[in-house]
Order: structure tokens, then sequence, then C-alpha cells
């Protein structure tokens, strides 16, 4: 068993929504658009505009405008696991990473392959 699978079998739980606040909402939206995520924008009520993603595993991923800097999501690793390889416009860093507009670092796995299958 895998550290992944000893993970899914002990937690029995998944994401269900990932909110990224950030002061560069245009520039998010180009970047995780480029590693093959579809975004669509929303906007309710009153709320801000803002784009949402909805994931294989049925997770909602949204990109919300900070309202200030003190606001926007700070240091994360997130881990996407893709269906395809991400645009070759993006450079990946030295470690095989990507580092988004704001500086969070992205993994990004398994394109092609059923995220289960690892």
């Amino acid at each position: 068993m895998t550290p992944d699978e000893s993970v899914r079998r002990r937690s029995g739980s998944s994401v269900r929504l990932l909110v990224v606040y950030t002061t560069r909402l245009e520039e998010c939206h180009a970047f995780y658009s480029s590693l093959g995520l579809t975004f669509v924008p929303e906007k309710h009520g009153r709320g801000p505009r803002h784009y949402a993603a909805v994931l294989s595993d049925g997770c909602v991923m949204e990109l919300y405008p900070a309202t200030s800097p003190e606001r926007a999501t700070g240091r994360m690793r997130l881990g996407l696991a893709l269906d395809a390889p991400p645009s070759s416009a993006l450079r990946p860093n030295d470690d095989g990473t990507y580092t988004d507009p704001d500086g969070r670092t992205v993994d990004v796995v398994n394109w092609g392959n059923n995220p289960e299958d690892g």
C-alpha cells in the first residue's frame, strides 16, 4: 500500500471546496487555466466576480479577489492531478513544480491517468 492509499483509506474524507484569495485574480486565472483547469466566471448577488472550476473528483476550486494583500491566501502548496500535461507556455521549476503568480507552489501529476491509479 502506498502512502497515498493509506491516507485515503484512513481518513474517509475529501476536500469539497478550495478557495484561493488573490490580489492577482486575472493572472491566477490564466495560470491555473494553463494547467488545464476550466473555470467559469461567477458572481452571486452583491459578491465579487470570481472564477470556479469543478475538478474531476467533484472538488470546487474558486479564485476570489482579495480586498487587500492581508486578505490574500498566503503560502500554500497545492497538488493537482491533471488530465493532460500543462501548457508548454508554462515552465516548471527545477524540482518539477510550478509557481503561481502569488508564489504558491503547485505540484502536477497523473496527466492522462485516473488519479486513483497513481
